[in-house]
């Protein structure tokens, strides 16, 4: 599945087939939460959010393509992340973007 940030694949024809989205909520953990207040009294990066996170992105890319093969899609353009708390300790991680059908 060729996923891609433009609206367009160069060079191909396309047929939008529809959005394609995968979402997941990933929690922190008391581990995490220990240890970024460590880091924020020192500054930097804080590791362990850091990895979860990027696991979250990986989980909803994945979801997203999963249901993008399900219409019958070669690509998925326009692909797009977002990720919002959704409570005390929890981030919502969202990939989106538009199946489509190479045709040329």
């Amino acid at each position: 599945m060729k996923l891609v940030s433009i609206d367009s694949i160069p060079g191909k024809q396309i047929e939008a087939l529809g959005i394609a989205k995968g979402t997941v909520v990933q929690s922190k953990n008391i581990g995490r939460d220990f240890m970024a207040g460590m880091k924020t009294l020192v500054g930097g990066e804080i590791v362990g959010y850091t990895e979860m996170l990027n696991e979250a992105r990986q989980i909803a890319t994945k979801r997203m393509v999963d249901e993008a093969t399900a219409m019958g899609a070669d690509a998925i353009v326009g692909v797009r992340y977002g990720s919002s708390a959704v409570m005390q300790g929890a981030a919502e991680v969202v990939a989106y973007g538009t199946a489509v059908k190479i045709i040329g």
